[in-house]
């Protein structure tokens, strides 16, 4: 199975926000590229929350060439087999957390939104750190710092703050 055929199911088993869910899918029906960085008409990218229950916090990144707080992801590569494989190598690269895993139900929630590199149809994880991580930052990133959950609002967007809600919703 292909990462694209990945996508169209997970995308299809993803049971909430309908309109964006099915936006998704239209996207990959109509471009035969929409895995890669190279589909200019906008491309699918993984990302995941790193969230440590345990002390109540999420680990963000402060990517250097946006200059925002944002959880961990990207594009995705040709090595990648699936969009949740994607989501955990992004995780783990960006994080420097060895040892995370996912939270099992799929996908978290969706966002898209455009970047300087073409439209992002994000489908976002949410990944535990081992109650033993220390992070690493990596050259995508300015800084990497932990968060209580109640302080993400004050130095990330609406996009990580929702994002930080459906992951408590499902802890």
């Amino acid at each position: 199975m292909s990462l694209r055929d990945d996508a169209v199911l997970v995308l299809k088993g993803y049971e909430d926000q309908e309109e964006l869910r099915r936006a998704y899918l239209d996207h990959l029906s109509a471009h035969e590229d929409a895995m890669w960085k190279a589909c200019a008409a906008g491309h699918l990218t993984a990302s995941a929350l790193v969230v440590d229950p345990e002390r109540g916090r999420v680990l963000l990144t402060l990517h250097r060439k946006l200059r925002m707080w944002l959880q961990m992801g990207g594009h995705c590569e040709p090595g990648d087999r699936t969009m949740a494989a994607a989501a955990l190598r992004e995780a783990t690269e960006e994080s420097g957390i060895p040892g995370l895993v996912l939270l099992p139900g799929g996908p978290v929630r969706l966002d898209r939104h455009a970047t300087p590199c073409a439209w992002h149809l994000d489908v976002q994880y949410a990944a535990v750190a081992p109650p033993d991580a220390v992070e690493a930052i990596s050259d995508e990133s300015l800084d990497l710092r932990w968060f209580p959950y109640d302080e993400v609002a004050s130095v990330a967007d609406g996009s990580v703050v929702r994002l930080v809600e459906r992951t408590l919703e499902r802890l």
